[in-house]
């Protein structure tokens, strides 16, 4: 009876004393919890969040090119208009295959539109970039240039506000023109350029030959021939110059072939009637 009495006294303490002791495994902390951490749940709690800092983009640079900003202000009180721009910092040369090219002149202290040939690197540089024009404070045009040539969306307003015209360009070209290459899967070499806006061809027209000489070169307005168009030899050398009508709406006026050369530069026919 004494024996049993002690075995139920051991056993007793020993279930007593195994609720008391908590069981620890290698790698938690049981100290004041009631739930064990690991060292990878203290080190986050306790770790500060580190900073990430973004990138900034890169003030006054354009599709990789630095700029300078600019202004132009005409006018008096509630007629004045402003212009905020920018302009590349290095001098480049503009695409000679579009019609037009705006720069900013110096000395005039404006932006002119001007054909390639018309524009003068020692008198202004090429604008590039975000550009506003603005009365008051509503804008009246707004969009982007490149290297000298609108692109992407123009917006244009009225004093009221209201949105008159939108058009969508591609480095100088309207973004209806349609383009053809000799490589269609490279896309290295154009063939055919034609100018296209609200379904009508609409500026300059380019066919090349395969070596990238200007085979074929021509003003569209309002979906018609204009001036004089010109066609070359691969050589560059000039093959013929055709007279259309200065004004696209002109039903009497006659194309007619002005000039022909041969491949050697030599005129073999001329016709200088008034045109």
């Amino acid at each position: 009876m004494k024996k049993t009495g002690v075995l139920v006294l051991l056993l007793t303490t020993t279930l007593a004393w195994a609720q008391v002791t908590p069981v620890t495994v290698e790698g938690q902390f049981t100290f004041d919890t009631d739930k064990p951490f690991t060292v990878l749940d203290l080190y986050s709690q306790n770790e500060e969040p580190i900073p990430t800092k973004k990138k900034k983009p890169k003030k006054k640079v354009f599709y990789g090119l630095k700029t300078k900003k600019g202004f132009t202000r005409k006018g008096y009180g509630d007629k004045m208009t402003i212009e905020l721009f920018y302009y590349l910092k290095k001098a480049e040369k503009p695409n000679g295959f579009v019609r037009d090219v705006y720069w900013f002149d110096f000395s005039r202290r404006e932006i002119r539109r001007t054909t390639p040939a018309g524009f003068d690197p020692k008198k202004g540089v090429l604008v590039h970039g975000p550009y506003k024009r603005m009365m008051g404070g509503t804008v009246l045009e707004e969009g982007i240039f490149y290297k000298g040539t609108k692109h992407g969306r123009w917006m244009a307003h009225n004093r009221f506000d209201q949105l008159e015209d939108k058009e969508k360009y591609y480095k100088g070209w309207p973004k209806e023109s349609i383009v053809t290459y000799y490589d269609p899967d490279k896309k290295t070499k154009v063939k055919e350029i034609i100018p296209m806006e609200y379904g009508e061809k609409e500026g300059f027209y380019y066919l090349l030959h395969e070596n990238g000489q200007v085979a074929v070169r021509g003003e569209y307005r309002w979906d018609h021939k204009v001036n004089e168009w010109v066609e070359n030899y691969p050589n560059g050398k000039r093959k013929r110059v055709i007279a259309y009508a200065k004004d696209p709406f002109d039903e009497l006026f006659r194309p007619y072939v002005r000039r022909e050369f041969d491949e050697n530069g030599k005129e073999i026919y001329s016709n200088d009637k008034e045109y």
